[in-house]
């Protein structure tokens, strides 16, 4: 049933007579009701002991916490937390990021008082807000390690002394205890802000109820990797493990973490790229079979600095091990939805919270699953992500890829034959899918569509590729090319042919043997007009995303014997509706 309205009894309260009587939360049509006044509130800080020595001190590392609850919790009033966990809080540092135009591998100080747009909101509702600083960072000690162990217990250790597990003291060194908290927490960010409440979920730490990660990362080497390939956060072209660490080390001694931060240098091996322990510790899909929170998962569908597979495969995950979940996806890009659909939004997060902090029963965890922003602007709710009746469709390449050649669903007659092209990394995907012809790209495109198509999930590419040079990038790219000529990048993906078998295995290339290559593009949710024509596009370097060698490397693609494959709602049947020739 859905509670019109519900006042919540408090645990605590003990009002003496002719005093003013104490605040109690309030919930009406499923949502917590601003019945306090977010200005009134008790402002404190406190260093719980992380449990971990990242520093190599001899000493535990401690977490500093920012806590902004209401005036009412020194009157009884218990309440829950939103609790936001972040390297950013005491800014950042001057950095330099790698060298991107190089050639390819070959084997042989505390920051201002802490505030955030949604901190009057919670705090006016009955719930109260902590802030703390990553290991490394601001007023913590410990150091940063680019989502390592330590900085994940680092920030479970938060959620412990909410609930009575863990030591904390104040400024002058007293004692103190979150007896003002029910313990029940929500962990919430975006970024690498909204990283660490995937990441601390995966503990299984009790008292966690509930995340809402936003633009957030589940698996690091998929931040700076690709399938073997060394590859950059869009916009950020060079940053890698180090520099975001060498950013985020913001704490008071700016020695300490030194020998810390050159082990991630060496270990995150910019070389091969491959796949490594290192990594693997930073891959939180290993550990999604510990979650006891629920997750309302949030992303743009044009992100391309934390790439929407990074929630594809998380949210994949958690309806794999049967994860209470949700997932709004829109068409931003690294971006909150506050700014998007703020009313809706705040009410979506009202109704989560009140359920899963409160235990307000108001159906939110019945609703459909997933809410989808459209192209236009307008949004949708549906059953879950991909879209239901979903299933994927091979299209086979036609020659003449050097201008356009044809992607079908009737695989093209002829001999087989290969179609190179020489890799620029000057030259940008835009650039190259824009241009009638070009020897640095090869392009396969439809007919026009005759009825509107709609992607949803994870395209991949099945290729039969052979190199001149004993290493290359590889890059494929899926086009929205519109009547009048103009295109659209839908999606693309990027591998390296050494690691064709294996992430963790680096196999040398003999120039002029063809090889097979797999791998997926980022998943997308994207409708293909009536009238629009859907291209692959195959080149070596990508500008804005790969390392970027001298120019000149060839690349062979076998045509007839590669194809593309693209998750269709209505499958294959509606591909032969908008593409099969009358």
């Amino acid at each position: 049933m859905i509670l019109s309205a519900l006042v919540v009894a408090l645990p605590l309260a003990a009002v003496t007579a002719g005093a003013d009587p104490v605040p109690e939360p309030v919930f009406s049509d499923g949502q917590a009701q601003p019945v306090f006044d977010p200005e009134d509130v008790i402002r404190e800080h406190v260093w719980v002991g992380a449990g971990v020595d990242s520093d190599h001190d001899g000493t535990e590392d401690v977490v500093h916490a920012e806590i902004v609850r209401p005036r009412a919790t020194d009157h009884g009033l218990r309440v829950p937390v939103v609790y936001q966990a972040s390297p950013y809080f005491a800014g950042g540092n001057p950095i330099t990021n790698h060298d991107v135009d190089r050639e390819l591998y070959v084997p042989g100080g505390p920051a201002a008082e802490i505030t955030w747009r949604y901190q009057d909101y919670f705090l006016a509702r009955g719930f109260a807000v902590v802030y703390a600083e990553s290991l490394g960072t601001g007023r913590s000690t410990g150091c940063p390690t680019t989502g390592g162990e330590n900085e994940t217990l680092g920030a479970a250790s938060v959620v412990d002394w909410l609930n009575g597990r863990a030591t904390g003291r104040d400024a002058d060194g007293q004692p103190r205890t979150a007896d003002w908290s029910t313990g029940r927490t929500a962990m919430m960010g975006v970024s690498y802000n909204g990283t660490l409440p995937n990441a601390v979920a995966t503990t299984g730490v009790q008292g966690l109820e509930t995340i809402v990660p936003i633009a957030a990362i589940s698996s690091w080497y998929d931040y700076y990797r690709e399938n073997g390939a060394v590859v950059a956060p869009g916009g950020y072209q060079g940053e890698d493990a180090d520099v975001l660490a060498e950013y985020v080390y913001t704490r008071e001694d700016a020695e300490i973490c030194r020998p810390v931060i050159d082990d991630l240098a060496a270990e995150q091996d910019r070389l091969t790229g491959d796949y490594s322990e290192f990594w693997d510790e930073r891959n939180y899909l290993d550990d999604v079979h510990r979650i006891e929170a629920s997750v309302l998962a949030v992303h743009g569908l044009s992100d391309w600095n934390v790439t929407v597979s990074q929630v594809a495969e998380w949210y994949g995950a958690l309806a794999e091990h049967g994860v209470e979940r949700k997932i709004w996806l829109h068409q931003s890009g690294h971006a909150d939805p506050y700014s998007l659909r703020r009313d809706e939004w705040l009410t979506t997060l009202n109704r989560w919270f009140s359920h899963y902090l409160y235990d307000v029963d108001n159906g939110v965890e019945t609703e459909p699953r997933a809410t989808i922003q459209r192209e236009d602007g307008s949004w949708t709710e549906e059953a879950d992500w991909p879209a239901p009746g979903t299933a994927d469709s091979t299209l086979r390449l036609g020659e003449g890829g050097g201008d356009r050649g044809g992607l079908g669903l009737r695989p093209e007659r002829g001999r087989p034959t290969f179609e190179w092209l020489s890799d620029d990394a000057t030259k940008t995907v835009e650039e190259l899918a824009d241009a009638a012809s070009s020897p640095h790209r090869l392009s396969y495109g439809t007919e026009a569509a005759r009825t509107d198509v709609r992607l949803s999930g994870t395209p991949s590419v099945r290729l039969r590729l052979k190199f001149d040079r004993p290493a290359a990038n590889v890059t494929g790219v899926l086009v929205d090319r519109a009547p009048d000529g103009s295109s659209h990048v839908i999606t693309r993906g990027w591998a390296d042919p050494q690691n064709r078998h294996r992430d963790d295995r680096t196999q040398p290339l003999r120039p002029g043997v063809p090889y097979w290559l797999s791998f997926d593009l980022q998943p997308q949710d994207y409708v293909l007009a009536e009238g629009h024509r859907l291209e692959f596009v195959l080149l070596s370097s990508d500008h804005d995303f790969t390392l970027r060698p001298d120019p000149g490397t060839g690349i062979g693609l076998e045509v007839t014997r590669s194809t593309v494959t693209v998750p269709v709602v209505g499958g294959t049947a509606a591909m032969w509706q908008a593409f099969s020739r009358r």
